[in-house]
């Protein structure tokens, strides 16, 4: 074996390994046990500017059988889905990066943005709102764009449910010029706290916008087996009316679960979750 293919091989063969930990649902996983330290909540972690980890960052790696493409950039990177969480099973164990897992840090796992990147989580039920690092892969299970550090699922208040719908965006930085990293570039500021008996907005899914009305009501007929679903009419941003087909409104990540599935076997993978 050629050495560059050996550096391949044994690098995926490591995620592999140390993935285990990133939602595989076969190893039970918790929050700390009786007796641990108080949990004093962290600040949210602070982006910088770094280097490209050697380790985690591919090109590409498979896992359970399923292939993944690490992102050259995190740069314009965002997506809403559901997130979960992992804990004190895998404390102190070597993330993707071979930087030792804290759950008490402000961390996460992603299967393909580049390791690290610095991220603002968002939960879309409470509004609260995270920054945390990722140096880590994961999780590896349907429908579950991140798995979060157990003191980040902590603040954002999805302990309890193991998972929530969230808002991802990454946080971006000028190009590196030379060996020193140049000025972040401007951070928005998160949004206040909503408290979740407050939050009124709804979760749907919506599953294609078109610019004909006849062409979101045949989408419309496709989903009648699946739930309700209806179409929502926008001329305030273009010229002429955008016709957008939701789905909901989804009452948990069970539902949501069964959405998507349904979706899928319909030939829909493309489901996005929006608030109204």
């Amino acid at each position: 074996m050629a050495p560059r293919n050996a550096a391949r091989y044994l690098s995926a063969l490591l995620i592999f390994v140390m993935l285990a930990s990133c939602g595989s649902g076969r190893v039970k996983d918790g929050p700390p046990g009786r007796g641990s330290r108080p949990i004093a909540l962290p600040g949210d972690a602070v982006p910088r500017p770094e280097l490209r980890s050697r380790y985690g960052n591919g090109p590409d790696y498979e896992v359970f059988g399923k292939h993944y493409t690490v992102m050259a950039s995190s740069s314009g990177y965002k997506e809403r889905g559901v997130a979960s969480w992992y804990g004190k099973k895998f404390h102190g164990n070597l993330t993707a990066n071979r930087e030792p897992y804290d759950m008490y840090a402000m961390s996460a796992a992603h299967k393909t943005l580049p390791l690290p990147t610095y991220v603002r989580v968002r939960n879309l039920r409470n509004n609260r709102s995270v920054i945390v690092r990722v140096n880590d892969r994961g999780p590896f299970v349907n429908n579950r764009i991140i798995d979060l550090s157990y003191v980040a699922a902590l603040k954002l208040d999805m302990v309890r449910d193991g998972t929530s719908f969230v808002e991802i965006e990454a946080i971006s930085f000028d190009e590196p010029s030379g060996d020193r990293p140049t000025r972040q570039v401007s951070i928005r500021q998160p949004d206040s706290p909503t408290p979740a008996a407050e939050s009124a907005a709804g979760i749907y899914v919506q599953v294609g916008a078109f610019g004909d009305r006849s062409n979101a009501e045949r989408r419309l007929m496709l989903l009648s087996s699946i739930g309700s679903a209806f179409i929502v009419e926008d001329a305030a941003a273009t010229n002429r009316a955008l016709y957008r087909v939701r789905l909901g409104p989804i009452d948990g990540i069970v539902q949501y679960d069964v959405v998507v599935k349904k979706l899928a076997d319909l030939g829909i993978t493309d489901p996005y979750l929006v608030t109204q």
